[in-house]
């Protein structure tokens, strides 16, 4: 330690004592590093001599620097700035030791000598000094930092400051409206310079009717219409201001009907199977008049069926779990994952995981949409999803049902643009449901996550059906919690139009502007990523529309047409077997689902419902990556998400272990033959007499659609050393449960070895 500090601390003050000495203080002093701020950041509050603290175990690895508490974000600032990694995303927006305050789930406070801890809330005193600051993140990092070496003021002014902002008083105050406002004005001059419409995002808002009308023509909605009484959201404030009826009903009775529902959401089309059924979603009639209304909308849906088949409608309230199970379970997983000790055997602990219910209510989730999907696609019945407010449950599963039906879905825009439609526009309330102004713990829920988790386990069993990646799905979940897009902020379209028209007054911005560009939605990923971390959400797997498959020794691309799309009782061509992981054969995956469904079902047996039989058939044959997908529903079928649950657990990462050493070699030969078609392309040149040399590098490196390139004949045939089951995420720095809860986590690592070994891994459907 010093005998005499300085007077104004420099950096290298922040060294540990035992690594000072006396010939050090006479060197240069180390260059200032300042925090890197948004346009409209500005630092709250500060503290220096903090250490963050990266092992349970030792204080050896952890990093030495200052705590800083900004109007978007805690950021903690290292001394020594450490080397660039390649284990990570670069965030554009984000450091690697930031924090949005949006994120932050707790902010908890210790005073290890007096044996004190409080966790604290907007406006609270501290009555102690706090020695440590424990962060606990929605994201699932947990955080720890140590004032051992700092001012007890200052850090307990910063412990205050960070728990201040961590709860806004109006949604005015988060970040993106200061953001967004001083980047459209410094991004002007580039706009009008260059202009696209809508900024070039390709991912449709269905703000508008166009939006609805192409849709309507895509999935061959002739009986249905765009209708615009609710524009100024005149009828209701939960849905958008375009929504698409059936022809038969006139917009003076839709007006009439809406009464009778709750918050007036009249029912809402979702799509069309190409045998004329509908997917409608509507909330709950509150009225006596309900078998009435009942009977109007059915003979309207009826009449837009070319069949006139029967409408099926499923009550969601009563057959799946409500928000509040489906938030207690999810308490209870992260608890497992990140916080609890692990030192029971391997059995106990997935049976914990088990007990939580989360892969429960997962596995409920993802049966009542098979279910629904056999009645639009082996019926040819058209089916109402009811919900009593139609904003939470009908969300699900209503995404889930088009995501198992329509390959469009399973690409990266039509899936934006399926969130888009059936989250935002819908009005799920994702302000009150992610909680980000802390005011009400009750409405809390993590609907979106669950449906993420649907999709994921969707992409581990169908993994060339998607064209995007798990980390995708990790980054869109991370996304939730960085209040700079529009996305996820608001409880409904009239909210979202409202806010978002007072801030564009405040802020100066013309008149008549697109909201898109002003306060973009987070599907622009150019705001947070590179176009070469982009990358890293294309799946090197994916069969999609026209995509090239070898067939008999030729190359043959993959065109959807109507027969193999809507046909699920017709077989598939065998090339496509390989497609579905794991190579399972036709009778086990056929006993998995169909026992699910129907747990006394028996392939002899002598009688079968009609359902039992269409699941059979489905079953019987190789799934077609661009047609029908149905989920496998048993235990050990539905796993857990790793790489969303476990990424930030130090003891559970694999060095070059986990799928990513699988993703990383396919990306590898994907982008070896996408250079040889270049190649080839180039080859053939402008006519038959010229052969031109090709580029022995193929496409320009920004082309190129894989994150890893193809190897060289000089590269080493084992992983990079940077690869591990985290990727593209490191765990470094996020722990951390021993001052808190008293047991290090150091038996750990020892069941991780057993269940998440690579042979393991790999055996893993």
């Amino acid at each position: 330690m010093f005998s005499v500090k300085p007077m104004k601390p420099t950096f290298k003050c922040y060294l540990p004592p035992v690594q000072t000495d006396v010939k050090k203080t006479i060197e240069p002093p180390i260059k200032k590093v300042e925090p890197k701020l948004l346009p409209g950041e500005i630092v709250v509050n500060e503290v220096n001599f903090v250490r963050k603290c990266i092992s349970a175990e030792s204080s050896q690895d952890d990093l030495w620097g200052k705590l800083i508490c900004t109007n978007f974000k805690v950021s903690f600032i290292p001394q020594d700035a450490p080397p660039k990694q390649k284990t990570q995303l670069s965030h554009l927006l984000l450091g690697v030791h930031d924090i949005p305050l949006t994120c932050l789930e707790q902010v908890v406070t210790v005073n290890d000598t007096k044996g004190k801890k409080k966790v604290l809330g907007s406006n609270q005193k501290l009555k102690f000094n706090p020695t440590e600051l424990i962060l606990y993140c929605k994201d699932l990092r947990i955080i720890r930092f140590c004032f051992g070496e700092a001012g007890p003021e200052s850090a307990k002014k910063v412990c205050l400051a960070i728990a201040h902002y961590t709860h806004p008083a109006d949604l005015q105050l988060l970040f993106g409206f200061e953001y967004q406002g001083r980047r459209y004005h410094e991004s002007k001059e580039e706009r009008v310079n260059g202009s696209t419409p809508r900024g070039g995002l390709l991912t449709p808002i269905f703000d508008r009717p166009s939006d609805w009308d192409r849709e309507i023509k895509r999935t061959g909605a002739s009986e249905w219409r765009v209708c615009s009484i609710n524009e100024s959201y005149s009828i209701s404030p939960s849905l958008p201001e375009y929504i698409v009826v059936p022809v038969s009903l006139a917009d003076q009775d839709l007006k009439q009907y809406s009464y009778y529902f709750t918050d007036n959401r009249i029912p809402l089309w979702c799509w069309n199977h190409p045998n004329g059924s509908a997917l409608v979603r509507m909330a709950s009639i509150t009225d006596q008049q309900q078998r009435r209304i009942d009977q109007k909308v059915c003979t309207a849906i009826t009449k837009s069926h070319p069949q006139r088949s029967e409408v099926i409608r499923s009550d969601l309230d009563k057959c799946l779990p409500n928000i509040q199970d489906i938030q207690s379970a999810f308490f209870k997983v992260k608890q497992i994952c990140v916080i609890d000790p692990f030192e029971e055997s391997e059995e106990r602990w997935l049976s914990s995981i088990e007990n939580s219910r989360w892969l429960e209510y997962v596995r409920a989730f993802l049966k009542h949409s098979a279910e629904m999907v056999y009645y639009l696609d082996g019926k040819n019945a058209s089916v109402i999803l009811q919900e009593e407010e139609d904003r939470d449950l009908n969300c699900v599963v209503s995404s889930l049902v088009q995501l198992m039906l329509d390959p469009h879905y399973r690409s990266l825009t039509g899936f934006q643009s399926l969130v888009q439609k059936e989250w935002v526009m819908a009005g799920h309330r994702f302000l009150d449901r992610c909680n980000h102004l802390k005011k009400n713990d009750k409405v809390e829920s993590p609907l979106f996550m669950l449906f993420l988790d649907c999709v994921w386990q969707m992409m581990n069993q169908y993994p060339a059906a998607f064209e995007f990646t798990e980390a995708y799905l990790t980054v869109l979940s991370d996304s939730m919690w960085i209040p700079l897009f529009s996305t996820f902020l608001f409880n409904s379209p009239k909210q979202r139009a409202q806010h978002l028209m007072d801030f564009a007054r405040n802020k100066a911005i013309p008149q008549g502007e697109d909201q898109v560009v002003y306060f973009p939605p987070v599907w622009d990923w150019s705001q947070q990523f590179s176009i070469k971390d982009q990358t890293l959400f294309n799946n090197p797997m994916y069969i999609g529309k026209g995509a090239a498959c070898v067939q008999n020794g030729e190359v043959k691309t993959f065109r959807r047409t109507k027969k193999a799309y809507s046909s699920t009782l017709r077989g598939t061509p065998a090339s496509l077997r390989n497609g579905l992981k794991g190579g399972e054969d036709a009778m086990t995956r056929r006993g998995s689902l169909v026992s699910e469904l129907k747990p006394d079902f028996s392939p002899v047996k002598d009688v079968e419902s009609p359902s039992e039989r269409f699941f059979r058939d489905w079953f019987s044959r190789p799934a077609d990556q661009q047609g029908l997908l149905i989920p496998l529903l048993v235990p050990s079928h539905v796993a857990l998400w790793k790489l969303f649950f476990l990424r930030w657990v130090p003891e559970a990462c694999i060095p070059k272990g986990g799928p990513i050493t699988a993703y990383h070699k396919l990306s590898q030969l994907v982008d070896e033959i996408e250079i040889l078609q270049s190649h080839i392309r180039q080859y053939k040149g402008p006519s038959p007499g010229s052969t031109p040399l090709p580029s022995p590098s193929g496409p320009p490196s920004d082309q190129r659609r894989m994150y890893f390139k193809a190897s060289s004949p000089n590269d080493p045939p084992t992983p990079p050393d940077f690869l591990t089951s985290s990727f593209p995420f490191t765990p470094m720095g996020n722990l951390c449960r021993r001052t808190v809860h008293g047991t290090p986590i150091s038996k750990f690592l020892n069941g991780a070895k057993i269940w998440l070994s690579t042979e393991t891994l790999a055996d893993t459907p």
